[in-house]
């Protein structure tokens, strides 16, 4: 298994920006596709941001697109998101997972596909 640590959280204004990175550990990291997801406080985990083992390909939750970005360094064993344009309704803790094998775009966000996670980073956006 890869191990997952996040971080980059804080405590953000409304309209303010955040990167979060998540750093793996224990496997070959370039093997594995990883995603972003967040749960609110009374609320179900859901997708935010997914990328490909290679980078090439990418999918976002349509409540995120055009204000989160998602990238991925091979070499340093990291996915980022950043995240501008930041809401209140953005408030969560942020978790990064890992998906090895084939995963195609209609289930990289979907949240069963995924059985590595980390321990999840909390961002909270004041309004």
């Amino acid at each position: 298994q890869v191990q997952l640590a996040e971080s980059g959280g804080g405590l953000v204004q409304a309209g303010g920006s955040l990167r979060l990175a998540c750093a793996a550990s224990g496997r070959t990291f370039s093997n594995y596709h990883m995603g972003w997801f967040r749960q609110a406080p009374g609320k179900e985990r859901e997708f935010v941001a997914a990328i490909s083992w290679t980078g090439v390909r990418t999918n976002y939750a349509d409540s995120v697109k055009g204000r989160f970005a998602i990238s991925r360094e091979n070499a340093k064993s990291t996915v980022y998101l950043q995240m501008n344009s930041l809401k209140p309704e953005d408030t969560a803790v942020y978790y990064c997972a890992a998906k090895q094998g084939s995963l195609t775009a209609q289930a990289m966000g979907v949240i069963d596909e995924y059985d590595n996670w980390g321990q999840g980073t909390q961002v909270t956006v004041s309004s």
